[in-house]
């Protein structure tokens, strides 16, 4: 993955030129409250299952994060165990730019959820928390994203989808919690509710095409 000189993959660019309706390509925003634990680990295991090429591109902001931080040490240490790269990473603050320019939102939890949908309004309906969003992509019909080839085109289905199941499916703990100033342990549970949550929807954007 090409890296920026402030330390930022290309996923966490934000040229001019891109709009959440650009057709090859998708942004995913993870957001939390520091940007150096969950929102963090959610990014890079992300960025680790699509792999460097995807035009679907993953960054992450803090509701309340201070621009420039590292990965909180422990959310390093169980990242590398899961398979993620933590070289690089720099924490950013939320904008309202930042989710105005994401296709998809997914919040460590609903406060991270409300707080960016108060920046920018109109992001309601594609903003939602990772459990949240990975419960609902195990509900949805798998032809219905498959049967796109292009995975840009497949993200665009699956959030249309899920957004169409919202209130439908039950999702009995929408929050993860943070792990920040807590065990190793604490670290471990979030980090591999997160990595759970996202593989459905990890599957449904890399898995081979319906014939």
């Amino acid at each position: 993955m090409e890296r920026t000189s402030a330390g930022e993959t290309a996923a966490q660019e934000t040229d001019a030129d891109s709009t959440p309706q650009d057709a090859e390509r998708f942004r995913v925003l993870f957001v939390c409250t520091g940007n150096i634990c969950r929102s963090a680990m959610a990014e890079r295991l992300a960025l680790a299952a699509l792999g460097p090429d995807s035009p679907i591109r993953v960054g992450s902001a803090g509701t309340r994060a201070r621009a420039g931080w590292p990965m909180a040490e422990r959310a390093r240490e169980v990242l590398l165990r899961l398979g993620g790269d933590p070289a690089g990473f720099s924490s950013r603050p939320l904008t309202a730019e930042a989710v105005a320019r994401a296709d998809l939102v997914l919040a460590a939890a609903t406060e991270h959820r409300a707080e960016s949908v108060a920046l920018h309004p109109l992001a309601a309906a594609r903003a939602f928390t990772i459990a949240e969003f990975g419960a609902l992509a195990r509900a949805v019909p798998t032809e219905m994203v498959l049967s796109h080839g292009h995975p840009a085109r497949r993200a665009r289905a699956l959030l249309e989808e899920a957004h169409a199941l919202r209130g439908l499916v039950r999702v009995d703990q929408p929050d993860i919690a943070d792990p920040y100033g807590r065990s190793r342990r604490a670290y471990r549970e979030a980090a591999h509710r997160i990595a759970d949550s996202l593989a459905v929807p990890i599957r449904l954007l890399t898995q081979a095409s319906v014939p």
